[in-house]
C-alpha cells in the first residue's frame, strides 16, 4: 500500500482494500489552473449607475474587458473604439481631433471640442470630445453604451456613451510590469501596484511610458516627421472606515508630446512623406484631473457623492507642407497654424440609488458642471483668432426599472438640463484694426428614454428602447471673423432599439442582436472655405438604421472567440447649399460610415511539455481580424474610400506569472485611410494609417 501510494502521488486517484484487493478510483478535484471552470461569472457593467448583469441592461453594450485591452494592444481609447461593433472613428492623427460616431449618429464634422455625440465618462469624471486618444492605462473594462444616454451620462449625448472603469485598490496585494519594443521605434513601458497601507486604507498607483515614430516622414531628411512620446501616471487611495462607508481620491496626470494631425496629398508615397523643415510640426499636451468619490449605503439605498476637476492644456503647430501648399494654394511653402487651448472643468454629481440586487433598480441625482476654455490660433504667421468660451448647466435626472410580471420589466428615465455659454473672440490681422465679438445663450431641454424587456426564460431577455437625445446648441470653434460666430442649432434625436439578448447557463456562450433605428434633426457640420479662410456652422438632418449582433464562446477548454457584424443604412435627409466643397444633397450617405463592418477575434491557449525549466508552460495565441465596406469620406461623397480588411497577430509563452510573447500588428501591411479631406478635383489628403510592425513584449504579475 505505501508503494502504491508513492508511485501514485499527485495523480488523481484513490487507493482502497476492499475484500482482499486493492481498489483504484479516480477522484473529482478542482480543475488546474490551466482549465476555466465549468461555469463562467457573469459579465457586471455600470451601464447605469450601479452594478448588473450586462444581460439585464435594456440596450446594447459592448464591453471590452483589460485583459483583452492589453492582448489586442490596444494602448487607447481610440484603438478600442475602432475594434468595437458599429462605432466609427474619423481622426486626423493628432492627440485629440477624433470625431465618434455610433450606428451612423453623430457630427458629420465637429464644430467644437465640446462636441457630445458621443460622451466619454472616466471613473465617473465626464471629458471632453478631445479625449479620444486617452491612453488605457490600468483599465478594467470600456463600457460602449449605444444610442442616446443623456439621462445617466454627461450633460447630453446624442449617439452613445463611453463609460471606462479603471482597476480600484484592493486589500490584496496586486501588480503587474509590462514591456514591449518593436519597429519603427515602438516601445511601452507600463507597470501597477496597489494594496492596503493600513487597516482601513488601501492605494494603487499606474504608470505608462510609451513612444513611437511617426508613419509619415520627412523628404528632407529620410526620417520620420516627429517621434510622439507619452507619459501617464495615476494614484489612487481608498479609505473604507466601515463597511458601509468608502471614500476614493484620485489624481491622473498625462503628458504627451509630438503627435499632430497631418495632411499628405493621395495617392501617398511609399513611405508616405511630407516636405517640411525638419523640426517644423509638434505638440504639447498635458492633462491633469482630480477626483473625489464618496459611497454610503444606507438601509435601503447608496448615497454617492463624485467631485472632479480637470484640466488640459495644449500648444501645437501643423498645417500644410509645400507639396499640399503647391498644388491647393499655388504656392510651393509651407502654410503653418499654430494652436494654443487651454481648457479646465469641474463636476459635481450627488446621486441616491438602489443597493446591489434590489428587486427595483432606481437612480436620481443632480448634476452641477462649469468649464472655461481658451481656444488661439496663429493662421499664415499674420492673423490671430483669440476665443474663449465658458459653460455652466445644471440638470436633475432619474432612471427606474420596475417589474410589471414575473418576466416583464419597465424602465423609464428622464433628465432635465439648462444651459448658459458665452463667446468672447478677438480677431487680429497684421497691418488691420482688431475686430470684437461677444455673444452668449441658453438651452434647455430634457432627454430621456423608455423601455420594456421580457425575459422569455432565465438565459434570454428580448427588449425595446425607445430614447430621446440632445446635443446642445453653442459657437463653433474655428472661427476667423465676427460673421462666424452665429451659433449653430442643438441637435436632437429619436432612437428606437429592438434587442434580444442570450446567456448559457455555464456563460460560456453569450450573444446579442439589435435593430436600430435614429433620425436625427440638426446635426452639426462645419463648413470651411480655404480660399477665405472662413467657417460656417451648418445644420443637417440624418437617418440611420440598421441591424448588430455580437457574441462571445468559449468553444472548447482554451479556446475563445468573440466578434460582431453590423449594417448600417446611414443617409444625410436634408439637402444644404452653400458650402465650401459643394452643396450636401439629401440621400447622401453619412461620411465615414459603412454599410458592413465586422470583427473576430480567436484566443487560443494550451498546455506545452516542460522545457528549459518552465514550470507548467502554456501557449498563448491569438489572430484578429477587423473588415469594413466601402464608406462615404465627406457630406458631399466626393469620394468613396475602399474596403480595408486589417490582421493583428499574437503569440506567446506563459509559465507562472511571466509571459514572452511575439505580436504583428497589420499582418498583411496594407494601409487605409484615417480620413481624406476633399479641396478640389485635382486634390484631396488624408492620413494612412501604420503599415506592417513586428515586436517583442513581456508581461510579469506580482504577487
Amino acid at each position: 500500500m505505501r508503494a502504491l501510494h508513492r508511485l501514485l502521488a499527485g495523480h488523481p486517484l484513490q487507493i482502497a482494500e476492499r475484500d482482499g484487493r486493492f481498489v483504484i478510483a479516480v477522484v473529482e478535484q478542482a480543475q488546474p489552473a490551466t482549465e476555466p471552470d465549468k461555469t463562467l461569472p457573469a459579465v457586471t457593467v455600470t451601464a447605469r449607475r450601479g452594478a448588473e448583469r450586462a444581460k439585464d441592461v435594456p440596450f446594447s453594450v459592448s464591453t471590452v474587458q483589460g485583459f483583452e485591452l492589453e492582448q489586442r494592444r490596444l494602448t487607447t481609447l481610440e484603438e478600442a473604439l475602432r475594434d468595437t461593433p458599429g462605432v466609427e472613428v474619423n481622426a486626423w492623427g493628432g492627440f485629440g481631433d477624433a470625431n465618434v460616431r455610433m450606428r451612423g449618429v453623430g457630427s458629420l464634422y465637429q464644430v467644437s471640442s465640446e462636441d457630445s455625440s458621443v460622451v466619454v465618462n472616466l471613473d465617473g469624471t465626464p471629458l471632453s470630445a478631445r479625449n479620444a486618444s486617452l491612453p488605457m492605462l490600468d483599465v478594467e473594462r470600456v463600457e460602449v453604451l449605444k444610442g442616446p444616454q443623456g439621462t445617466l451620462f454627461g450633460r447630453n449625448s446624442e449617439a452613445g456613451a463611453i463609460n471606462i472603469v479603471t482597476r480600484k485598490p484592493t486589500r490584496e496585494p496586486d501588480g503587474y510590469a509590462r514591456v514591449e519594443a518593436g519597429q519603427e521605434g515602438q516601445r511601452l513601458v507600463e507597470g501597477a501596484v496597489g494594496g492596503a497601507l493600513a487597516e482601513d486604507w488601501t492605494a494603487r498607483i499606474a504608470l505608462r511610458s510609451q513612444q513611437s515614430d511617426d508613419v509619415v516622414h520627412n523628404i528632407q531628411t529620410g526620417e520620420p516627421i516627429m517621434k510622439a512620446k507619452e507619459l501617464g501616471l495615476r494614484a489612487s487611495v481608498l479609505w473604507q472606515p466601515q463597511a458601509a462607508t468608502s471614500v476614493l481620491l484620485t489624481t491622473e496626470h498625462q503628458d504627451q508630446k509630438d503627435k499632430v494631425g497631418l495632411m499628405l496629398l493621395r495617392p501617398y508615397g511609399d513611405p508616405p512623406s511630407l516636405d517640411a523643415t525638419p523640426g517644423l510640426f509638434g505638440a504639447d499636451v498635458k492633462s491633469h484631473r482630480h477626483a473625489l468619490e464618496v459611497n454610503h449605503d444606507l438601509a435601503n439605498a447608496r448615497l454617492t457623492s463624485h467631485t472632479s476637476f480637470q484640466q488640459r492644456r495644449e500648444d501645437q503647430t501643423s498645417g500644410a507642407d509645400r507639396i499640399v501648399a503647391a498644388t491647393v494654394f499655388g504656392m510651393p511653402t509651407e502654410y503653418l497654424k499654430q494652436y494654443h487651448r487651454d481648457e479646465s472643468a469641474w463636476n459635481q454629481d450627488l446621486r441616491l440609488s438602489s443597493l446591489p440586487g434590489a428587486a427595483t433598480f432606481w437612480v436620481a441625482g443632480v448634476n452641477l458642471y462649469g468649464s472655461k476654455r481658451e481656444y488661439d490660433t496663429t493662421v499664415g504667421g499674420m492673423t490671430d483668432n483669440l476665443r474663449d468660451f465658458e459653460t455652466r448647466s445644471e440638470a436633475a435626472y432619474g432612471e427606474v426599472t420596475v417589474p410589471l410580471a414575473a418576466a416583464l420589466k419597465l424602465t423609464g428615465g428622464l433628465r432635465y438640463t439648462q444651459e448658459r455659454k458665452k463667446y468672447d473672440a478677438s480677431f487680429v490681422t497684421t497691418g488691420y484694426p482688431a475686430t470684437q465679438d461677444s455673444r452668449s445663450l441658453d438651452d434647455r431641454y430634457a432627454t430621456g428614454r423608455v423601455a420594456l424587456s421580457w425575459a422569455l426564460d432565465t438565459q434570454t431577455n428580448l427588449y425595446g428602447v425607445l430614447a430621446h437625445g440632445h446635443k446642445a446648441k453653442g459657437f463653433q470653434d474655428e472661427t476667423s471673423q465676427v460673421a462666424d460666430g452665429d451659433p449653430f442649432k442643438a441637435a436632437k434625436v429619436d432612437s428606437l432599439e429592438l434587442g434580444l439578448k442570450f446567456e448559457s447557463a455555464d456563460r460560456r456562450l453569450a450573444w446579442t442582436t439589435a435593430a436600430f433605428l435614429n433620425r436625427v434633426r440638426d446635426d452639426h457640420m462645419l463648413g470651411y472655405d480655404y480660399t477665405t479662410f472662413a467657417t460656417k456652422a451648418i445644420n443637417a438632418d440624418t437617418r440611420a438604421r440598421g441591424l448588430e449582433v455580437e457574441g462571445q464562446w468559449r468553444a472548447a477548454p482554451g479556446l475563445t472567440l468573440k466578434g460582431g457584424a453590423v449594417y448600417t443604412d446611414a443617409t444625410i435627409t436634408q439637402s444644404v447649399t452653400g458650402v465650401s466643397g459643394g452643396d450636401v444633397a439629401a440621400g447622401n450617405r453619412v461620411p465615414d460610415v459603412p454599410r458592413w463592418s465586422g470583427k473576430l477575434s480567436v484566443n487560443y491557449t494550451r498546455p506545452l511539455p516542460g522545457f528549459m525549466g518552465l514550470a507548467s508552460p502554456q501557449l498563448t495565441t491569438l489572430l484578429a481580424y477587423r473588415v469594413m465596406s466601402t464608406r462615404a469620406n465627406d457630406p458631399q461623397n466626393h469620394i468613396f474610400l475602399p474596403r480595408f480588411q486589417k490582421i493583428d497577430a499574437r503569440i506567446g509563452i506563459a509559465s507562472g506569472a511571466g509571459e514572452l510573447y511575439l505580436w504583428v500588428d497589420n499582418l498583411q501591411d496594407k494601409r487605409y485611410d484615417q480620413y481624406v479631406y476633399y479641396f478640389t478635383p485635382n486634390a484631396n489628403v488624408g492620413m494612412p494609417t501604420r503599415g506592417r510592425t513586428v515586436g517583442l513584449g513581456f508581461t510579469w504579475q506580482f504577487f
